[in-house]
């Protein structure tokens, strides 16, 4: 969901929400074309938002558009874990899964708690800072993994600086249940010459993630 003030999120998605608010993309655009595209889709789609645009609509009727556009979870990487209590009470009612982040400084006994109450799976951040693609992958991923799976037997993905294959197969083989990859995506989407150019981008990238996988 596009926000003029992400501030968990780097240049690249920055600029890519800029570009939407410019165009005129809103909250009820977006769940209209969701409602439209959700019952062809064979996975189930989460939103990512920042807490401000929830709070400004209302957490209830937030949650209540959602769902019924479709969504199946929702990742607000702005809401502290000990605020998100209200809204994820508004998530349950609405059968939404409320996906809480842990990070490489999150305390253990914080990070069990998140682990915890986290709905769907577990959305492990590979690094302190914004999103952005990195050369490497943070070596401290590998024991984080194994800590939060220690605890808990929900998913676990892997966000924040994933952007190529070698990427995603090594922190399969680290452990983790899924990746998550958004300004590696988004770029693609942004260099081409044309949305169409950019989805056949997109999609030949994303082949080449999912072939590196075990």
């Amino acid at each position: 969901m596009p926000f003029s003030d992400a501030s968990a999120d780097g240049a690249v998605i920055k600029a890519s929400a800029a570009r939407a608010l410019a165009a005129g993309a809103t909250a009820d655009a977006i769940m209209a074309m969701l409602k439209e595209v959700t019952p062809e889709l064979s996975c189930p789609v989460v939103i990512f938002s920042y807490f401000s645009p929830i709070a400004q609509r209302g957490t209830a009727s937030f949650a209540a558009a959602v769902k019924e556009a479709g969504v199946k979870g929702l990742i607000v990487p702005d809401l502290p874990y000990a605020e998100t209590s209200a809204f994820r009470d508004e998530a349950i009612k609405n059968e939404l899964e409320l996906v809480l982040l842990t990070t490489p400084s999150t305390p253990p006994e914080r990070m069990k708690e998140i682990t915890e109450a986290s709905g769907g799976f577990v959305y492990l951040v590979s690094v302190d800072g914004v999103t952005g693609a990195r050369a490497t992958v943070n070596p401290r991923v590998e024991s984080l993994l194994k800590e939060i799976k220690q605890v808990t037997d929900k998913a676990v993905a892997v966000g924040f600086g994933i952007s190529t294959p070698d990427h995603v197969k090594q922190i399969a083989e680290w452990g983790a249940d899924g990746v998550i990859i958004g300004s590696a995506m988004v770029k693609q989407l942004g260099e081409a010459a044309s949305p169409e150019e950019g989805l056949k981008r997109l999609e030949v990238y994303a082949r080449s993630l999912k072939d590196a996988l075990p």
